[in-house]
């Protein structure tokens, strides 16, 4: 099979990993300069905002494990292929010349063994690295299982490291994917958190790099398992909280294969739950909020219907009104309607202006969600009795009618 084909099977087995998003464009050469291919190539984005272009690929689709939602666990009849170190290494050099990427993310099937496969990674990157020059971004999976000597000299070389959990408990876990345990998958996160700390390795007077400064990710599916939003969310707040991810990526399982143990192949992706998720991963992140707050056991989903920080301020109406002049930056974050520059801006504000719904909205508060949860100067505006079903429907009217008004609709 010629290098090509084998580079188009290795990056449609690659796209079910979320941590980039694939860009599927292709447009033909008629004689102008560049070339798009719809196949291996994705975006991801660096601390500055910029937009990355990556080759994402697997190094193998071979694999020992057979994990019940992966396409390529052992027991499915996919073409198999593998691409050499050396191969990996001369398409991201030649893909770079040719302007298509301006990095690359590795992942690979577990060909033979994981100390085996990380070599075989370590080799490609490197050769990468000091055979073509290659200083672009660089994301690597780290296999599971695999000795920490392995991914401490992978981590010397990539920029960003991930071990996928994939799900978020040992029943879940034990069930889909019995090869792999916990423990399995947060070893390599271990690894990488503790080397991270070591002056040897993060010192860049020391090393000219320091060890994969982009930090680690991972990703987790959702609707695989029948776990919870509440096990989720608690699961990626352990992981932050004890490996300093950079980020959790949340993955609407897509069905692909088929297993009694998995959702049929003809339910549609849970693509509106995995927004919800990420809305809640973001408060936890950017808004003080905790994974035990958002969700409890009586509530242990989210409403689809709502973002999250609006469900949580529905479910906690005793706590509002929020006066406006007293709230710290944190308290007028879960005022929905407000997010982190209008309360800035708030906070700035009430020193020396008096405020009023016309200077908030003016600030970037969404009042028509706002309201009914502020007060100024003690005096609610929302002078009715708090009631979380009438604030719910009078919203969903509102938006209905702005949603008709735009349509043409009465």
């Amino acid at each position: 099979m010629d290098l090509m084909n084998k580079l188009k099977i290795l990056a449609e087995s690659a796209r079910y990993d979320v941590s980039c998003a694939s860009s599927s464009v292709e447009r033909k050469n008629n004689s102008n300069i560049g070339n798009s291919r719809k196949f291996g190539i994705c975006h991801s984005w660096g601390t500055d905002g910029r937009c990355i272009s990556l080759l994402k690929i697997l190094m193998t689709n071979k694999c020992i494990y057979n994990c019940a939602y992966c396409v390529n666990n052992t027991k499915n009849t996919t073409k198999r292929v593998s691409l050499s170190s050396e191969d990996i290494a001369k398409i991201t050099y030649e893909f770079y010349r040719r302007n298509y990427i301006e990095g690359l993310f590795l992942s690979s099937g577990i060909e033979y063994s994981p100390n085996r496969t990380m070599e075989k990674m370590y080799k490609a990157v490197y050769l990468l690295r000091n055979k073509y020059g290659f200083a672009g971004y660089i994301h690597a999976k780290a296999i599971p299982n695999s000795d920490p000597e392995y991914i401490i000299k992978l981590g010397k070389l990539v920029d960003r490291m991930s071990v996928n959990i994939e799900l978020p408990t040992k029943k879940s876990l034990a069930l889909l994917a019995p090869q792999k345990s916990f423990k399995s998958l947060v070893n390599p996160m271990n690894t990488i958190y503790k080397a991270k700390q070591l002056p040897e390795l993060s010192n860049t007077k020391i090393n000219n790099r320091s060890f994969i400064p982009g930090g680690q990710s991972t990703q987790i599916i959702v609707g695989a398992s029948n776990d919870s939003d509440k096990s989720i969310l608690l699961c990626s707040s352990n992981l932050y909280n004890k490996f300093k991810l950079k980020r959790v990526y949340y993955s609407a399982y897509v069905p692909v294969i088929k297993n009694n143990l998995l959702p049929s192949l003809f339910s549609t992706p849970p693509k509106l739950r995995e927004h919800r998720l990420y809305q809640a991963d973001w408060l936890m992140r950017f808004y003080g909020y905790k994974a035990e707050e958002l969700l409890d056991d009586l509530n242990p989903n989210f409403d689809l219907n709502l973002d999250p920080k609006f469900n949580w301020a529905l479910n906690n109406l005793n706590l509002f009104p929020i006066d406006i002049y007293k709230a710290s930056y944190y308290e007028l974050l879960r005022i929905p309607g407000i997010g982190p520059t209008s309360a800035k801006r708030i906070i700035e504000s009430r020193r020396y202006s008096n405020l009023n719904s016309l200077s908030l909205k003016k600030m970037g508060v969404v009042m028509k969600r706002a309201k009914y949860f502020i007060s100024i100067k003690k005096e609610p505006l929302y002078k009715q009795l708090l009631d979380s079903d009438y604030i719910k429907n009078s919203l969903f009217i509102k938006e209905k009618e702005v949603q008709l008004s735009f349509l043409g609709g009465n």
